[in-house]
């Protein structure tokens, strides 16, 4: 009986698996399909070959080489700010004693369950006035507010399962507060904040809301609005120099999800079991 418990488990893992990996490896093989194959075969028939040019052709002629250049600049911009802001924060509220920061650390945290959409439009309105529509530096804003809550909350878990025997015989030694946490704290936290640079670079690249709402000038435009937007040159669509950009968007960040998947899942653990 355990045997055939084990096998239906294992059959049903595999299907699951399958029904995960197809998706993905459709997408695969079609982005090297020639546009004939499209008219000349069913959509879910290989491909006879491997075109290249579809990539070529997406990266050029379909502009997701500035599409790309565009959302690394804000990601990675946001990001520096991101985790700056949440190490500091999160270090100040949890480690730190003064009068409000109960307040501070509850303030953030509300942060959390605040719908995006409820600030689309006050955002908007704010950045028409300021004459910062279409540019890069509203995303960069807009992604560090509504990345903060997330990563300092983060932070927080680890930090209250930090011993605090290390900070004291930090300070006894006679080390600052800013030398404690840059030089004492913040290298022994390298897996939360692989967690939180990992989960926010998921979140700002995939964005299209904001990046949809706020950015209307084809040169700004992020990955994600300009998959929404993509033909080619011809206004015909190329499907597999459109599955091509898919296909360079979603890749990449499979493969840092599977380089640091140990790091990332140790992070969000942390400060689950205390001593």
């Amino acid at each position: 009986m355990k045997k055939v418990k084990a096998a239906f488990r294992g059959i049903v893992i595999f299907l699951l698996c399958m029904i995960e990996i197809y998706p993905l490896f459709w997408m695969l093989t079609a982005s090297f399909k020639k546009q004939a194959e499209w008219s000349e075969k069913p959509a879910y028939a290989l491909n006879d070959g491997f075109y290249f040019q579809n990539y070529s052709d997406a990266w050029t002629r379909g502009h997701m080489s500035t599409f790309f250049k565009n959302s690394l600049i804000t990601t990675l911009v946001a990001l520096v700010f991101i985790v700056f802001f949440s190490v500091t924060v999160g270090f100040a509220v949890t480690k730190m004693k003064w009068k409000f920061r109960n307040a501070v650390a509850q303030y953030f945290r509300f942060g959390i369950m605040i719908p995006v959409a409820i600030a689309l439009i006050p955002l908007f309105q704010i950045y028409s006035k300021t004459n910062m529509l279409n540019t890069r530096t509203c995303l960069i804003i807009t992604y560090i507010a509504f990345g903060l809550s997330l990563s300092i909350y983060l932070v927080q878990g680890y930090l209250r399962s930090f011993p605090d025997d290390i900070m004291e015989a930090a300070v006894i030694d006679g080390c600052g507060i800013y030398r404690l946490m840059w030089h004492i704290v913040t290298p022994l936290m390298k897996n939360s904040i692989v967690t939180v640079l990992v989960l926010q670079f998921f979140f700002k690249w995939n964005d299209l809301l904001f990046s949809m709402t706020f950015i209307s000038d084809s040169a700004l435009k992020t990955v994600q609005t300009g998959l929404l937007y993509f033909s080619d040159e011809f206004g015909s669509k190329n499907w597999g120099a459109i599955f091509a950009s898919v296909s360079m968007s979603v890749f990449p960040l499979l493969l840092l999800y599977m380089a640091l998947n140990k790091k990332l899942m140790e992070g969000m653990t942390a400060g689950a079991v205390k001593g």
